[in-house]
């Protein structure tokens, strides 16, 4: 288990970071602490803003781990890998803490999805993105709600049928993903330093019931990334899926 999920907690902030060797994707039992992560530190009573990165000055997360997609074989296999990533988002949009996303790099797939269940989201302009399900075979099932509840249908359309072609951090801005975008990782990081810190002087019941309000209209998503999870999980095992990820892998 390469890969690791650790909190930190300073002034009211909890900050979770997230890493793997292989360009921060990310691998069932990862999701699995990240999403127990985002629970704990929603209900932790001294923290009142969470903060979520992962590790390294590239890549923020490449989605999917293809060495663990290659070993699906069964439909209950897949459907609970991809309830993986389900359950981050769902954790997220549950969590009753404003939740700040930093993306100092690439977003593949699932890495996209993470940063559109952000509540407020920050990137530099190496941070690209795109949705590969497509390329795959599998499509952007599980993430989709996500995005499109972010970007909109036509940017989420554009990129989940789009599947080869990266899309800028300014396009990122432009359709809503990302609300501030910096030249560097370190004005991303004194930014989102000074952003959190004045948050926490705002107040806690506020920002609940804004948070509340801000995801209104999902309340279903637990049965529909259900359902997601379900259609990438047949996918997944399709020759042609089976064969995409093994020229990836090489």
């Amino acid at each position: 288990m390469e890969g690791t999920v650790t909190t930190s907690n300073q002034n009211h902030i909890s900050t979770i970071t997230f890493q793997h060797p292989a360009h921060n994707s990310m691998p069932g039992y990862q999701l699995k602490a990240l999403s127990a992560a985002i629970d704990e530190a929603g209900q932790d009573e001294m923290t009142k803003v969470i903060i979520i990165k992962s590790g390294g000055d590239r890549t923020f997360c490449a989605g999917a781990s293809f060495s663990e997609l290659a070993s699906i074989d069964s439909f209950q296999e897949g459907k609970k890998f991809f309830m993986g990533f389900a359950n981050v988002i769902n954790s997220m949009r549950k969590c009753p803490k404003l939740i700040i996303g930093r993306v100092q790099g690439k977003a593949v797939g699932g890495g996209v999805g993470l940063a559109a269940s952000f509540d407020y989201c920050m990137a530099t302009k190496y941070a690209s993105i795109k949705l590969s399900e497509l390329a795959l075979g599998i499509g952007p099932f599980v993430v989709g709600p996500a995005v499109e509840r972010k970007v909109g249908l036509s940017a989420f359309n554009q990129m989940a049928i789009n599947a080869t072609e990266w899309q800028t951090a300014k396009w990122g801005k432009e359709k809503g993903l990302f609300q501030e975008v910096f030249e560097t990782t370190e004005q991303l990081d004194a930014y989102i330093k000074h952003f959190s810190e004045k948050l926490c002087e705002m107040s806690p019941m506020a920002m609940r019931l804004l948070k509340t309000a801000l995801w209104s209209g999902t309340e279903h998503w637990s049965t529909l990334l259900d359902e997601r999870a379900g259609i990438s999980g047949r996918l997944v095992l399709s020759d042609y899926t089976k064969e995409a990820i093994r020229k990836i892998k090489g």
